[in-house]
């Protein structure tokens, strides 16, 4: 196994890139170039990983990034639109640059891909990131490059800028935290590191084919979640529930404000959709064993290296 292998990360100054790129690095990796669209979080990236090429490039649009899948070993599909309340970014995140990554990888022979796609191609969501991201999958499968697809469900972990992460940096400003309805909205999170190193076992042990879905190994509830953070960032917060009708009102009177919102009515509908997902024994498929939901919400928010370091929204 070679160090030296190029690797290259469509859309990875994104949460699983960042954290991706250190646990590549800390293994000894040397050959890694990310390309992305979004300055600030390349700057971060730039500035916690200097040894690390990145450069800018809009995937959507045919250009000079192209160039740099030459001679690359394995393409890491990050790029994906996650938030938003118009549909032509979706597409034209999700769809359009995909087929333009998947052009030139044909073009420049790139033997092996990892895509991570979402668990959400698994639930009763009918939104724009839905419905883009089964598309998307669908090219992936369609291109005959050899490929695991990894679908994993809501993740968290170091550089969060939505989700947790966004939801812990709000409950530290303000003094009362809206939970919608009575809270109990299971869910299986993700630890990003668990997911990374996942990825990092498809590249090391040439996992071909196959899709996997990833999802957190313990079942907790919204509220629960909520309660866990407000503990270990001690944050003074007080949590109150609010009827789900009046929550989703404002949301929609906060996105005639906010062309990018934090969280969209279309991300509540999804939050109550009572989804289970299947867990499936990728401890075992993949070598990588899962962090307990306790320590990785603290690794999270109290690791002195990367917990402070936060992701442009």
């Amino acid at each position: 196994m070679s160090y030296e292998r190029k690797i290259v990360l469509p859309g990875g100054a994104g949460l699983v890139g960042q954290n991706l790129v250190a646990r590549l690095k800390a293994k000894g990796y040397s050959n890694i170039m990310v390309l992305d669209k979004h300055r600030a979080n390349l700057a971060v990236l730039k500035e916690v990983q200097p040894h690390v090429t990145a450069e800018y490039a809009d995937l959507a649009e045919p250009g000079d990034w192209q160039r740099h899948l030459e001679n690359a070993e394995v393409v890491v599909m990050l790029q994906a639109q996650i938030g938003g309340n118009d549909y032509q970014e979706f597409v034209r995140n999700n769809i359009t640059s995909t087929k333009l990554v998947l052009d030139a990888m044909k073009m420049h022979h790139v033997p092996r891909l990892v895509h991570i796609s979402s668990s959400v191609l698994e639930s009763v969501a009918d939104d724009f990131y839905t419905n883009t991201k089964r598309e998307q999958e669908e090219l992936v499968l369609a291109s005959g490059i050899p490929c695991p697809v990894l679908r994993p469900t809501l993740m968290f972990g170091w550089f969060d800028r939505k989700h947790l992460g966004w939801l812990s940096r709000f409950m530290k400003k303000i003094p009362v935290f809206p939970i919608p309805g009575d809270g109990r909205y299971m869910r299986q999170p993700l630890y990003v590191g668990d997911f990374s190193n996942i990825i990092i076992s498809c590249i090391e042990n040439s996992v071909k084919g196959g899709v996997y879905n990833i999802s957190g190994h313990e079942k907790i509830d919204y509220i629960d979640m909520i309660r866990e953070i407000k503990r270990v960032t001690r944050a003074r917060t007080t949590t109150v529930r609010i009827p789900y009708g009046l929550f989703y009102v404002l949301l929609w009177i906060w996105a005639l404000f906010d062309r990018n919102p934090p969280f969209t009515t279309q991300q509540l509908a999804a939050l109550v959709g009572k989804d289970e997902f299947e867990v499936i024994d990728w401890p075992g498929i993949f070598g990588v064993p899962y962090t307990p939901f306790s320590k990785a919400i603290d690794e999270t928010f109290n690791d002195p290296t990367y917990s402070q370091v936060v992701l442009e929204f």
